[in-house]
């Protein structure tokens, strides 16, 4: 079994691929990944992406590394649409679990018009490897699944990299190793 870092080499390499970037050998499905870890070696993987998105960045390469954090997104449409101080005080009225759903509705979290997929959407240059981290800082709020699912529909250009807080085998998710999230078929592992 490799290491983290062997883990993290090996996937950095294969981003490199033209075939990668062209999803080439994956019976034309749009590329969609997922680069699974374990939860306490979450502050070392923030490390890793933001040195592969500065390498990415001062190559010379035809493609580049687009990190988007569903958290910072999140709260960014939060402030921007005033609700942030709205949301303190709801949670110390209603509660944590009120003030989730009612955030999760004003994003349309469920919904093929999804603030965040919008967001990522509008924002992903067309030669890019689209990097999505912050699932495990979302929770509840946010589930992988329903992003995946509403990011398939609107994202079949560029290759999409979930990285992943917990366990993935290719069927089931499993948050921090110990929060079951719904099954989800249509990413690949990016690296065993």
């Amino acid at each position: 079994m490799m290491s983290l870092d062997e883990r993290l080499d090996k996937a950095e390499e294969m981003i490199q691929k033209p075939s990668f970037r062209e999803n080439k050998g994956l019976g034309n499905e749009v590329g969609y990944y997922i680069f699974d870890y374990p939860a306490e070696k979450e502050l070392y993987i923030r490390e890793r992406i933001e040195y592969i998105k500065k390498k990415s960045e001062n190559s010379d390469d035809d493609f580049k590394v687009v990190v988007f954090d569903l958290y910072d997104i999140m709260i960014d449409i939060i402030i921007k649409k005033g609700y942030l101080e709205k949301c303190y005080q709801f949670e110390k009225t209603k509660g944590f679990e009120r003030v989730s759903k009612s955030i999760s509705n004003m994003l349309r979290i469920t919904s093929s018009d999804s603030l965040i997929v919008n967001h990522i959407r509008d924002n992903a240059p067309e030669k890019a490897v689209v990097f999505i981290t912050g699932i495990g800082k979302c929770y509840p709020i946010l589930r992988s699944h329903t992003v995946l699912n509403n990011l398939h529909q609107v994202i079949d250009n560029v290759p999409v990299v979930l990285f992943y807080p917990g366990n993935y085998d290719g069927q089931e998710l499993v948050l921090f190793g110990e929060i079951k999230d719904d099954n989800y078929y249509r990413a690949f592992k990016l690296v065993d």
